[in-house]
Order: structure tokens, then sequence, then C-alpha cells
């Protein structure tokens, strides 16, 4: 597989650590390690991978800039591709921090588990799933009953929901994604755990949050849904109701915190074990200092720090 660029940077920086080091393979003279006396010793770099959800991404790289700028002894390496990737690699060992828009299923805990790591959840985030279309579309609220109908595709035109009548364009993130397992339970599902509903086959699996977004701006016929920190101002968000009856709610910070917008989530990040040292300070920050950039992402601040 090749290297992506972020890999490949990681690959070099080890590279060059283990050559300053002096890798010979020779043991060290008795007190080498030692610095001079009067001298002063280099401090220890701590490094922390944080990899997984694509909603989280930026916020993660947001905290992860502010705390190295606030702790140059921390190198902290966050990626995305999705909160199943991050799942993957923290069962593996190969990070400390997994970023995840959706619980890790009973049977990731018992994989991780068999591989001597117990996954500890941290809520670190808030956020609400928007339900987007292009500014022409003139539908301003949809019901969840709705949503799912045309997601599983008992709805095909817009007509049915009080839109022009034109055919309705289903956009999906791809099911590596939180974000979609998520959508699939609590909107096409309705929230009932022993459904099987799927997403209708024409739906279009985009590869990120800004795919939909593109194609949504593009395409008057499109629907779409992303995390309220992706949604720009040139995409019109539907208001969403749980029944026909109303109320028909606006997603927003308000909204999430008052749980009257129906389709809102918390956002996790996971540690092999509980965390100490290096990776417990810099969640603790997270969930203190840290919530004071999570606006300013589009995502809503926790009331409280907490697992």
């Amino acid at each position: 597989m090749p290297l992506t660029g972020t890999t490949h940077k990681m690959a070099i920086a080890c590279l060059a650590i283990a050559l300053a080091a002096g890798c010979t393979g020779r043991q060290p003279e008795k007190g080498a390690g030692a610095p001079p006396r009067g001298s002063i010793a280099p401090a220890r770099e701590s490094s922390i991978l944080n990899t997984g959800s694509d909603t989280l991404v930026n916020l993660a790289l947001a905290w992860a800039e502010r705390y190295m700028a606030l702790h140059p002894d921390v190198r902290i390496s966050v990626t995305g591709g999705g909160s199943g990737t991050g799942i993957a690699s923290l069962i593996n060992g190969t990070i400390q921090i997994a970023n995840a828009s959706r619980e890790m299923s009973a049977e990731e805990i018992a994989e991780a588990k068999k591989n001597g790591i117990t996954p500890v959840r941290f809520t670190v985030a808030l956020d609400a799933i928007a339900v987007v279309v292009n500014p022409r579309n003139p539908v301003k609220g949809l019901t969840l009953r709705q949503i799912s109908d045309m997601y599983t595709g008992k709805i095909g035109r817009w007509s049915a929901v009080a839109g022009d009548d034109r055919p309705i364009v289903l956009l999906s993130r791809e099911s590596n994604s939180g974000t979609y397992v998520y959508f699939l339970e609590q909107v096409l599902r309705l929230g009932d755990s022993k459904a099987r509903t799927l997403f209708s086959p024409e739906t279009l699996l985009m590869p990120s949050s800004e795919g939909i977004s593109t194609e949504v701006r593009q395409n008057v016929n499109a629907i779409g849904y992303d995390g309220l920190g992706y949604v720009t101002a040139d995409l019109k968000m539907v208001a969403l109701a749980r029944t026909a009856d109303g109320p028909y709610v606006l997603p927003s910070a308000a909204t999430v915190l008052d749980k009257t917008y129906p389709v809102s989530r918390p956002l996790y990040m996971y540690t092999a074990g509980e965390p100490s040292g290096a990776i417990k300070a810099y969640l603790d920050w997270v969930m203190g200092e840290g919530q004071g950039l999570v606006t300013d992402l589009g995502f809503v601040p926790l009331r409280k720090g907490g697992q």
C-alpha cells in the first residue's frame, strides 16, 4: 500500500529520531545516557496518534494544534478515515486515541478485549446531523418518517413532500462512517433496534462530508445529511420533526442542548484502557479548556466534561 502524505511524514520523522539516537546496536558506555554536569537535559517528547471520525477530524486537528502550541513537548498526529477506521486501529493497538461519531459495538468491544485492550469512552463534544438540500428546493420541513421513506425508496419524488415534481437524488456517507451508522439507526430505522431497514440501492455513497456538500450545491434534486459543523451558508438546512404534529426544528447549538432537535448525538474519543500521563493530560484539556474551540468549528460544547 502506498504511503499517504501524513504516513510518509511520520515515517521520515521516526527515521530521523532513530538515526539521532544512534541505532548502532552497541550498548552505551557507562554513564553515557547522563548529560554533562551543569547542563540541562532535553525534554522527552510524548507522541499521541489520533485517528478516526471524519466528522471530528477538523475539531481534533484544531485541538491538537492548540495543545501542541501550549505543550511543545507533546506531538499529536491526527488523521481521519472514518469512525470504523479509528476503532479498528484502536483494537489493533496501533493508535492511542480513536475518534468516533458513534458508540463502539458489542462485537468491537469484545474483539478489543481479545487483544487485551479495554476501550474507555470519553464524550468530547455534541453534534447535530443536519439534513441539507439545494437552496432552490422549496421544501422547508420534513418528518423523520418522511426522510426514512425517502432514503428507503418509498418516496421517490419531491412532490410527495410538498416540493416540486422532480426526482429525489439521495446522498449518503459511506458505510465506514459513524454518521452513516447513526443516520441508519436513528432516522431510517427510527430508533428501532430490531428493524433491518437499509438505504435504497439508488443512494449515492459519498466519500466525505465535502462530497455531499458539493453535490447538493450543484443539484437541485439532491438531499444529503452532514454534521452541523460542515454545513455552509450556501446549503439549505431542513427543519425536522419527530411527527407530523411538529414542532419542526432547525439544528443549532441551542436546539441540541435543549434536546428539541431530533437528530443530535455525542462525539467520542476512545482510549485503550484508562488513560494516564500525556494522554490523560490531553483529554482533560480537551474536555476543559479545549471546549472553547468547539463552537468555532460549528459543533456544540459540553455542558460539563466527562465520560
